[in-house]
């Protein structure tokens, strides 16, 4: 793994982000917390979710001492998950950026959400959290169309790379 394929995926994951973001400030509070069945519940849930493991993965890289999962605790607005969710792609931004490319092959201890832990190379970990990501992401896609949203944007990571090079 080199910097230049780790910095990728994160302003890959990024780039995905911020066009869900948009996506989610179009929709009606109805839409936003409408029950729909998925992995959870709503829209809503889903968005917590995906945020909730962005954070967690970004407290787990940087060794912070209470890692918290968001899912469990999130009781704000959507505009506040927004914010958050631009402040931890920021953070992640960051954590890349800086983060030693001697140590992509070390571990990372991580908490499962009931309390069992793991560890995986960090490297390992990255991956986990995009494939994650893009996972989520499908699901939401799925769930805003159920509750009738249409208007995406172009998601795929080809997409990314061509629009990169334009």
């Amino acid at each position: 793994m080199t910097r230049a394929y780790i910095t990728t995926l994160a302003q890959y994951n990024n780039h995905t982000d911020r066009l869900i973001m948009d996506w989610l400030s179009q929709i009606s509070e109805e839409q936003w917390n409408q029950p729909l069945t998925s992995s959870f519940a709503s829209i809503r849930q889903t968005a917590i979710h995906m945020v909730s493991a962005k954070k967690v993965w970004i407290d787990f890289w940087t060794k912070a001492p209470h890692p918290v999962y968001l899912s469990g605790v999130f009781n704000g607005t959507r505009k506040d998950l927004i914010e958050l969710w631009e402040s931890t792609s920021a953070d992640l931004q960051s954590v890349i950026d800086n983060y030693p490319e001697e140590a992509y092959q070390q571990p990372v201890t991580f908490m499962y959400p009931d309390g069992r832990q793991g560890q995986m190379l960090f490297w390992q970990t990255l991956l986990h959290f995009v494939n994650h990501a893009t996972y989520h992401r499908g699901q939401l896609v799925t769930l805003l169309r159920q509750a009738g949203f249409t208007n995406f944007t172009n998601t795929d990571m080809a997409g990314f790379f061509m629009a990169a090079t334009q």
